[in-house]
């Protein structure tokens, strides 16, 4: 599918009350219950039906499911029962232990669990079966409506469910997830962190153990206590390994939530500990800590208490935070951004989102090992004016996220490597070309380029300007995505690939007769001898001319202009609305032909006749016209062939069209100054046909 660069810029940051609704109905959840109160019938989600198209892309369900509501399955059902709490998630036949870790660690934080799952919902009066949540995704807010029809095999849900059978909270966000997911099948497998930032809008740091600051454990302490989300996971050398039992009781690949992080009194010491949590509900581990380890014969009751420690097998347990570092891999951490924080807190950091796009054959270009493509990926100035407090830098973190990759999997799309690079900007306001990276090194990147969702660090650098670039790891891979940058302090931030400043020379006067070169007199000898009496050309009559003094041209590939060129030509230079074009014009095309010409072969680098769609950018400017990448990816959609190459009747076509909707663009507001409603860019989209 072809990737059109979408609204590209700064975006403010929205909370939760400013959600978006995105049933196709454009209705709002209250508005649909009560249109379904009215008419005395259950809400049905036609967006997300109760059939397999909504559970399976790539297979037919193994067994039979039947979609049922919670009061077809219990006699009593309940939205929540007792307060939501982690034990409410139990995983089912479905491998989305990294989304039920999320769900698990969200219940820790009450008001972050209340906005994602709006405690306003019930069984009993005004239930109408439909139920909705808010997740955040790509730098926005959503409300997501479902009705509450549910797999079920046996008069049991086959997939997430609460340990007490009567409540469904947890069951139906799993279902809205896989809504937004466009399937059930789409949450198989994924990272914990992913689902963390969708119920958070928060970003993401991810901790290798064995790397780790010495202080992990303070930072743990912290996350966990100002309500950030953490999960953890053991890796796996290869797809074998999945779900494979350590000997001590822990999962291999297998997604966990920490709960909690404390220290206890043991035989006169202070020992560290963690408490971790399996969303299976069961299987935990079995070394020095756990519920029934002779540990704990040596802590007093009220302190037992105080841990909260039991010996039930519900998936949570303790471990020493020695053990822990032993036996997991990674930990990640979701930091609550401004909305997610309380009212009355210190620090908030200030965000700015940039939505954009990578389009093959434009902005695609790949990381800086493809010197060639990679100046073309999109370019973000940021402008760091305030120090921290007390310190002599600015402090900032980089997330750049690709969009939508798990709702394009039934299409066959999969994570793409990402990452980014930030350079010190030199004094020109303009998009960097190819030979500025060629002579300068980047002042920061992110750690690694990585197929994970997203990709977030964090950054120390000078006040200072810099761009920032996000791109893809191979050229030519296409992804939406949304980049955020949060800053302690005010940061200014400028898109260097939005700004659309056309300069054309002045058309040139035609020479008189007496002043003609050797080529002139050549020109007008073919001309009068195709013309006839009128001296006036038609296209076709054009063609012919224009062909046979390309045959001369010694040092160009290209011989032939296509008929379609020169009705397009005529069009450009036709005046007097004749449909044909007279002397005087042909010399002033001519000489404008001659510019594009050279300007051709100056970017037809390997004088194979064709040019490289990414160099079409620098082409356009040399010819007068500096486009933003919205109209670049539109023209190189319409011009450029599958392998990204132009030939000169293409690059023709393209000038012609583009001087045409720019002379009537200029002509339209020197008319009327006061008409600020024309937009170049969509005027020249229109006039172009593109």
């Amino acid at each position: 599918m072809p990737y059109i660069y979408q609204g590209p810029g700064p975006r403010a940051h929205t909370v939760p009350k400013d959600s978006r609704t995105i049933h196709s109905s454009g209705k709002t959840y209250e508005e649909l219950r009560q249109e379904c109160l009215q008419r005395g019938i259950l809400f049905e989600d036609r967006d997300f039906p109760a059939n397999d198209s909504s559970l399976f892309f790539s297979d037919r369900p193994s067994i039979p499911f039947v979609w049922k509501r919670p009061g077809e399955i219990v006699k009593n059902p309940e939205f929540i029962l007792g307060g939501a709490t982690r034990t409410d998630i139990c995983q089912g036949d479905l491998g989305d232990c990294w989304l039920l870790a999320a769900i698990a660690s969200l219940t820790l934080n009450e008001k972050t669990l209340a906005r994602v799952v709006p405690p306003d919902q019930n069984f009993g009066p005004g239930y109408a079966g439909i139920f909705h949540f808010q997740i955040w995704q790509h730098g926005e807010w959503l409300d997501v409506v479902i009705d509450d029809r549910l797999p079920t095999f046996r008069d049991r849900l086959v997939f997430l469910h609460s340990a007490d059978h009567n409540e469904f909270w947890s069951a139906l966000l799993e279902k809205a997830y896989a809504k937004l997911s466009g399937s059930y099948e789409a949450l198989k497998g994924g990272s914990t962190i992913e689902a963390m930032e969708d119920f958070t809008g928060g970003v993401a740091e991810t901790f290798i153990i064995k790397a780790a600051p010495k202080n992990l454990y303070e930072i743990l302490e912290k996350a966990v206590k100002r309500g950030s989300l953490v999960g953890c996971f053991i890796e796996v050398k290869d797809s074998s390994e999945t779900e494979a039992k350590t000997p001590f009781g822990l999962i291999k690949g297998h997604a966990y939530t920490v709960t909690g992080i404390n220290q206890v009194n043991y035989k006169g010491q202070k020992v560290e500990l963690i408490r971790v949590r399996n969303p299976w509900g069961q299987v935990e581990w079995n070394g020095p800590w756990s519920d029934n380890s002779p540990e704990w014969n040596f802590v007093n009751s009220s302190e037992q208490k105080r841990l909260c420690h039991s010996a039930l097998d519900d998936g949570e347990f303790w471990m020493t935070f020695k053990d822990f570092k032993v036996h997991f891999d990674k930990v990640e951490i979701c930091n609550l951004t401004p909305d997610a924080l309380e009212e009355d807190t210190l620090h908030k950091w200030e965000v700015t989102i940039y939505q954009g796009s990578w389009v093959r054959g434009s902005t695609a270009g790949g990381c800086r090992n493809y010197i060639d493509t990679f100046w073309t990926n999109p370019q973000i100035k940021l402008s760091l004016t305030e120090k921290d407090d007390g310190q002599e830098e600015c402090t900032f973190i980089v997330a750049l996220m690709q969009k939508d990759r798990r709702k394009l999997k039934k299409f066959g799309a999969n994570l793409l490597t990402i990452g980014y690079a930030i350079y010190q900007s030199p004094a020109e306001n303009e998009h960097l070309n190819k030979d500025f990276f060629k002579f300068h090194s980047s002042q920061a990147r992110s750690k690694e380029y990585i197929n994970l969702r997203e990709v977030s660090n964090r950054f120390k650098l000078p006040p200072g300007e810099y761009i920032l670039i996000p791109s893809t790891f191979e050229p030519h891979e296409e992804a939406n995505f949304c980049l955020r940058i949060f800053s302690e302090k005010k940061t200014k931030y400028q898109d260097m690939d939005e700004t659309v400043d056309i300069a054309l020379p002045e058309p040139s006067k035609p020479t008189s007769p007496s002043q003609e070169t050797k080529e002139d007199k050549e020109l007008r000898s073919l001309f009068e001898q195709v013309s006839g009496e009128d001296m006036e050309v038609t296209a076709e009559e054009l063609r012919h001319v224009l062909n046979t003094m390309l045959q001369k041209e010694k040092n160009i590939k290209f011989k032939k202009l296509s008929l379609i060129s020169c009705k397009n030509i005529i069009s450009l230079m036709d005046t007097n609305g004749s449909g044909k074009m007279e002397f005087n014009e042909f010399k002033m095309f001519w000489i404008r032909l001659k510019q594009w010409i050279n300007i051709f072969l100056q970017f037809d680098a390997d004088k194979s006749g064709t040019m490289s769609s990414y160099e079409l950018r620098l082409a356009l400017k040399a010819a007068g016209f500096q486009l933003g990448n919205y109209l670049l990816q539109l023209i190189v959609l319409r011009y450029a062939d599958e392998l990204y190459q132009l030939d000169f009747d293409d690059f023709l076509n393209c000038m012609i069209r583009l001087e045409n909707a720019t002379r009537v663009f200029q002509v339209l507001k020197a008319k009327d100054k006061e008409c600020i409603h024309l937009n170049i860019n969509e005027f020249i989209c229109l006039a172009m046909n593109i």
